[in-house]
């Protein structure tokens, strides 16, 4: 079954540490939701790899400011 990202959650310094997938109770660690991505797991979002930087999660380009990771982390 493909999840969805709903919900995210930051440390202290604003970084995402991990997501809430729809249909679940609690929250995925991030470096279980980017193996996921890598796989077509999570409809809604990706993981970015750029050279001299540290893979991230990202949801899908859309129109919508409030499904951004920290935006949804914000409301937690």
């Amino acid at each position: 079954m493909v999840k969805k990202v709903v919900g995210a959650k930051a440390d202290s310094k604003g970084n995402i540490t991990a997501v809430k997938l729809s249909g679940n109770s609690g929250f995925t660690p991030l470096d279980a939701a980017m193996r996921m991505a890598d796989k077509g797991q999570i409809d809604n979002a990706h993981t970015v790899r750029r050279e001299g930087a540290k893979p991230h999660l990202r949801t899908n380009p859309n129109q919508k400011k409030s499904d951004n990771l920290d935006d949804m982390a914000g409301d937690n």
